[in-house]
């Protein structure tokens, strides 16, 4: 091939790629100073081109106890965080990942940690509840959300103009038969508050196997910084491609990460590489969808 001919090759696996962003916060306990924070940086990912957006886990809240976020939690489909998410989908005209917001569950002391997804419309095409529920206890760190948050039961993929976008939240990036049983998605979102301290050794490790094993790009947006409560969240929100390389990558503070995904080249990567194919060895939660 001549090199005007590799040129030109290039330059057309590129004609369909499109810009998607991480946005890392450090939210503190007021809702209406996260939103201005989280608006702020969603107005500068789309001044970038970024076409699909994801916000960190619990964007609009991180409290000063583990019971703030149930005093503010939302009914679905109704609420001042879900109108925020709906606007700035709608009027940035991209594909917008609410991060993780609080809504109600069947018991009044708890919450369902809830993904939602807004299409460029600003219409809800889809939401996800956090399915494993984060336990640790290691010196004088101590975490049970399963005290606050109601689990949910359902794995959620989403049909997009930007291929088959599977949805997790943080600690579900510890289970990898989760994103098995996605089946072949192309993108994977992970808005996450991962804490200081298992993040400096696990985060980015568990970022890129997930994107290796799935062949799939990761979105992993993050909490990153000190939170006026005193926990400390590790940041590192990275945008990782299907061959595990880190694209983009901010450690700490709010900001924004971003990317091209370039789906001939995930695709000349699963043909070259065909290992999803190659599974011979199942289980019954891959089988559900």
């Amino acid at each position: 091939m001549s090199s005007l001919d590799s040129t030109q090759s290039r330059i057309a696996a590129q004609l369909n790629a499109f810009k998607v962003a991480a946005i890392q916060m450090a939210s503190g306990p007021k809702v209406e100073g996260n939103l201005s924070e989280a608006r702020r940086l969603i107005a500068k990912a789309a001044e970038q081109g970024a076409k699909l957006v994801v916000l960190p886990e619990f964007f609009a809240i991180m409290g000063m106890n583990e019971q703030d976020k149930v005093r503010v939690c939302e009914q679905p489909g109704q609420g001042p965080i879900q109108a925020f998410l709906s606007e700035m989908a709608r009027k940035h005209k991209i594909w917008l990942v609410g991060g993780s917001i609080p809504l109600a569950a069947s018991s009044p002391e708890k919450v369902r940690n809830s993904l939602l997804v807004f299409d460029e419309t600003g219409v809800q095409v889809a939401r996800y509840d956090k399915i494993h529920l984060f336990n640790l206890t290691l010196g004088n760190e101590s975490y049970n959300e399963a005290q606050t948050i109601e689990p949910g039961d359902k794995i959620v993929v989403v049909d997009s103009p930007f291929g088959r976008i599977g949805l997790a939240i943080c600690y579900d990036l510890r289970f990898p038969e989760l994103f098995r049983a996605m089946k072949n998605v192309d993108i994977i979102v992970l808005p996450s508050a991962f804490t200081a301290t298992t993040g400096k050794v696990h985060w980015e490790p568990l970022v890129r196997a997930r994107a290796i094993e799935n062949l799939s790009y990761v979105i992993a947006a993050a909490q990153g910084g000190y939170h006026v409560s005193g926990r400390e969240t590790h940041g590192h929100s990275m945008i990782v491609d299907p061959w595990g390389r880190i694209v983009d990558e901010l450690q700490r503070g709010s900001g924004v990460v971003i990317a091209d995904v370039n789906p001939s080249y995930q695709a000349s990567l699963r043909n070259s590489l065909p290992a999803l194919s190659h599974r011979t060895i199942t289980c019954s939660c891959c089988e559900k969808v």
